[in-house]
């Protein structure tokens, strides 16, 4: 434990200066100022083969190198990286699980470039003289299929115009005849009757042609097929429906055959994300296809006349890369995820990474990647760099972290250099950065706003004086977003047999047993007896319901304050889990409850001292609040209750704990029975 933390524990009141806050004007990436940089560019270009400058040191992301290879560009996931080369290597199936945005699509496509050189194959259909209903398949080398269908439809053109030049020839004979002979009106009626019976009768020359169903080019790395959300049909394969059936009008068989994803990432990658969201009948099918390494097409409408059609079995030797949330894996085939396991890896993707120098590094060269991608945006500077790791760290919702959720980053970064694009700057600046994160608030964020603005305006939220049974919680928003949660409490005289906890406001199951643990701590804290009296703890505004613990500090205080009739500061918010010996645990999203909390003209908060690391608020929102880290509950009554007695209630709940402490430790031991 460090000094700062043991000076904290002595007092712990914390000013608004103290707190970890995003600040522009405190770099922690040195500058190495112009000389040092002119200097660096002078032996670059006397010596090309000196590596070039660290991304820390440059004037703006314009001057990092950005690697070619997609692998080499990935950031913060240093052991899926190395599982998807060895993947590649040995062609085997990978499954990557975790939230969005932290690189998933990127690794899968990686892959196709990573995989073995193979010689690639052109897939034709050809129509089956013995049954119409199979048609037969054909593998030929890559950029022969469209060769071997373009001589096909050249000899049938040639049989085409001989036939049609020979119709011609006995239409002329018959019209001449008749002329000679006088008999023209018998002429043209026995000409139109041959024309009608030789058009009815001859044979369909485009039927024969075989049709080129998978189609690759040669040289080219392996194909990287996106089958995400792919209905039956386009994943497996399928037969279109033909509306004209019979009378020599209907449309070949082989010539209705579509290929599905997973033929046409035959000897390269299927990806499929949100495995869990395809139907039960794909992922069996799918399952099939990763056994065989071949799958049969045919018509997947029950209804359809192409579902009497199926072809011979056609190759997809594929290498499947799955992805998905953690409720991807209970949704998934369980034969299909055994199949992965058993014939590849299963990776877990990181939502963070150290705030190291070399990882701020990676940063910065991601900072550079998404505006070369982007293409239309200009290059950042060296403070907005800054600006961006600040909220990086910020986002990471952790202590001594930078985020990977880098798709939300990549928005930001987007929207940042829109904004400098429309001003017509050269580089964006931090100030573009900083007007970019009140553009771009996520929905959460911005209904967030809006309830704490009408809850002020209805009184849902207090932040004066002091009431009885009332507490401002802090409860998280989707994933980037705070807001203020009123709990009140009552006691009263119990109408059963025993007394009871009553909650209501929609909790949900961890909300539910963390009421519990509060009940036993109410016990042992105040010394009363409830078994003849019914507390009841109202969530206010929760019409989305609750979920999660961080709310039993909130719930204890107002169910105390309500019992022993002790009024409860209303500037006060507090957040934090409880044990049920009243120890104050850690919780998430400690940075946007603050944030939400001074918001809302709140003026102190309450937090685990184990969060207090993890807070990385912005620079308007530190002078606004100040943090009190406490590590019992019996530091959160000391700062939220009001009444003239408080040293001695105080001294009462802190005797009565220690007492517990006590008794618990002199517990004798028994001794082991005697043989």
């Amino acid at each position: 434990m460090t000094n700062s933390k043991d000076t904290i524990q002595e007092d712990p009141g914390i000013a608004p200066d103290s707190v970890p806050v995003i600040s522009p004007e405190t770099p922690e990436v040195p500058d190495t100022g112009t000389e040092e940089t002119g200097s660096a560019e002078s032996e670059a270009s006397a010596a090309p083969e000196v590596a070039p400058v660290s991304p820390s040191e440059v004037a703006n992301s314009g001057e990092i190198l950005v690697p070619e290879s997609l692998i080499d560009q990935v950031i913060g996931q240093e052991h899926a990286v190395e599982v998807m080369r060895k993947a590649a290597i040995q062609r085997r199936h990978v499954l990557m699980i975790g939230i969005p945005g932290t690189g998933k699509s990127m690794l899968a496509k990686a892959m196709a470039e990573l995989l073995p050189k193979e010689e690639l194959q052109d897939i034709l259909i050809y129509p089956n003289s013995e049954d119409p209903n199979e048609p037969v398949v054909r593998t030929v080398p890559s950029g022969k299929g469209k060769e071997i269908v373009g001589a096909h439809k050249q000899e049938a053109m040639k049989r085409t115009k001989t036939r049609s030049t020979l119709i011609l020839l006995l239409i002329f004979g018959i019209m001449g005849y008749a002329l000679i002979s006088g008999q023209l009106l018998f002429g043209i009626i026995a000409a139109a009757f041959i024309f009608m019976a030789m058009q009815y009768s001859r044979p369909k020359e485009e039927a024969m042609i075989p049709k080129l169903l998978v189609s690759t080019k040669p040289d080219s790395i392996a194909p990287f097929i996106d089958g995400t959300g792919s209905h039956a049909g386009a994943l497996l394969g399928d037969v279109r429906h033909d509306p004209f059936q019979s009378g020599g009008l209907e449309t070949p068989a082989h010539d209705r055959v579509e290929a599905g994803g997973i033929h046409k990432a035959h000897k390269g990658v299927l990806f499929i994300d949100e495995i869990n969201t395809l139907t039960p009948h794909s992922q069996q099918s799918l399952l099939t296809a990763l056994q065989e390494g071949e799958f049969p097409i045919t018509g997947q409408s029950e209804r359809s006349s192409g579902a009497m059609v199926r072809t011979e079995p056609v190759p997809c030797r594929f290498v499947m890369v799955a992805a998905g949330n953690m409720d991807g894996v209970q949704g998934m085939h369980p034969a299909l995820r055994s199949r992965i396991r058993g014939y590849g890896y299963e990776v877990y993707m990181q939502e963070t990474m150290l705030d190291t120098p070399e990882n701020r590094d990676k940063f910065i060269r991601f900072i550079a990647q998404e505006v070369k991608n982007d293409g239309k945006i200009p290059h950042f500077d060296h403070a907005a760099i800054e600006e961006l790791l600040l909220e990086a760290r910020r986002r990471s919702n952790r202590k001594g972290h930078l985020t990977l959720k880098l798709r939300d980053m990549g928005g930001l970064i987007r929207v940042a250099g829109d904004l400098a694009r429309q001003e017509g700057a050269e580089v964006a600046t931090a100030k573009h950065v900083l007007d970019a994160k009140s553009m771009a608030k996520s929905i959460e964020d911005q209904v967030s706003d809006e309830y704490i603005r009408r809850s002020l305006e209805y009184d849902l939220t207090v932040v004066e004086g002091a009431l009885l049974g009332r507490v401002n919680g802090l409860a998280v928003m989707g994933s980037d977003s705070g807001s203020v949660l009123p709990i009140m409490a009552e006691v009263t005289p119990t109408q059963g047999a025993t007394g009871q906890v009553i909650a209501t406001g929609l909790l949900k199951e961890i909300a539910q047993e963390s009421i519990k643990n509060v009940s036993a701590i109410i016990k042992n804290f105040t010394g009363k007896d409830i078994r003849n009296m019914d507390v009841h703890v109202q969530f206010l505004g929760t019409y989305n319901g609750v979920e999660g613990d961080s709310a039993s500090v909130t719930v204890a205080t107002a169910i105390i304050s309500a019992i022993e009739n002790i009024p409860v500061r209303q500037d006060v918010a507090m957040t934090g889990s409880l044990s049920v010996r009243g120890n104050v645990l850690p919780i998430g999203g400690v940075t946007y409850k603050i944030e939400a909390a001074a918001k809302a003209g709140i003026r102190t908060v309450i937090i685990p001292k184990s969060n207090l690391d993890d807070v990385v608020i912005e620079e308007r929102y530190a002078k606004m609040v100040e943090i009190i880290p406490v590590t019992t509950i019996e530091e959160v009554l000391e700062h939220a209750l009001v009444f003239e007695r408080k040293e001695d209630f105080i001294s009462k709940i802190k005797e009565m704990s220690s007492r517990r402490a006590k008794a618990f430790t002199e517990k004798p031991v028994p001794k082991p029975a005697s043989v």
